[in-house]
């Protein structure tokens, strides 16, 4: 990989990781559109471990104060970090399951820009739909388990590349009655088991058929991917106070028919 290439796929990772304009296919369309060469499954870990350790630092009070509850609970002492440290769990078995048993057709079928685009515009339109419908009157610790399971089966949705973790797991968050914050952080935190379990796959892969390290591109990746992580979720937060959705909706919807656009006209 060139120099170019790290800085703006590091980049790419650090920031579309926690909007709701996927990253997946902010890091797939550079490769499919500009002829680049896949990045290898080694780069793929370094930039999720800094996007892990940007989300992780942003929400360290939460985190330190879940775990202890998820610990304590497990001793029977209930609190309401403990109960939610359980609603994350729950709302990340339909993305590991979906992940395990659909991981080949994601990786080979679904990698489609076609693909990309016909799930920007659509997930897009339905993040639209949920800013500006729902009743936004409640926060995390008043989601029923059924609402959780909703909001976690809809984040296995978001392995179709283009779909959005994060859009999609908001948009499901709004409509089951959250606030624009609360739907923000309870997404955030989602991602810290979903982000370790995509880190420990990729890690299986990179061991069964290793390849050759390039350390300083690893290291590089990985701090750029964390820095720009960092910055997107505390300025993602002020906007969505200010300015709701709509700004990454406009972004979504414009780069669905930009690339039908392209692959009518200059890919066919």
């Amino acid at each position: 990989m060139s120099t170019i290439e790290i800085l703006i796929l590091s980049i790419i990772q650090g920031i579309t990781e926690f909007l709701p304009i996927s990253s997946s296919a902010h890091l797939i369309l550079p490769s499919a559109i500009l002829g680049w060469e896949d990045q290898g499954v080694a780069f793929d870990v370094a930039v999720h471990v800094g996007t892990l350790a940007a989300v992780v630092l942003y929400f360290r009070r939460d985190v330190g104060q879940i775990l202890l509850g998820w610990f304590n609970s497990l001793r029977g002492q209930q609190s309401t970090h403990g109960t939610l440290g359980w609603m994350l769990i729950v709302a990340t078995i339909p993305a590991g399951l979906a992940g395990l048993l659909f991981s080949g057709l994601i990786e080979t079928v679904l990698r489609s820009p076609w693909v990309i685009a016909c799930t920007t515009l659509i997930f897009g339109s339905l993040l639209w739909y949920a800013d500006r419908t729902a009743k936004q009157q409640t926060d995390v610790m008043h989601l029923s388990w059924r609402q959780v399971l909703v909001i976690g089966v809809a984040q296995a949705v978001s392995l179709i590349p283009g779909t959005s973790r994060s859009g999609i797991t908001m948009t499901a968050g709004l409509m089951m009655g959250l606030d624009r914050a609360s739907a923000a952080r309870f997404s955030f935190l989602m991602s810290i088991p979903i982000i370790v379990l995509i880190g420990l796959y990729q890690t299986s892969k990179l061991i069964k058929n290793p390849e050759i390290y390039d350390i300083p591109a690893l290291g590089m990746g990985m701090l750029l991917s964390f820095f720009s992580a960092l910055v997107c979720i505390h300025l993602f937060l002020k906007i969505i106070s200010r300015m709701g959705m709509l700004p990454f909706v406009i972004y979504r919807l414009a780069l669905g028919i930009g690339l039908v656009i392209f692959l009518t006209w200059f890919a066919a």
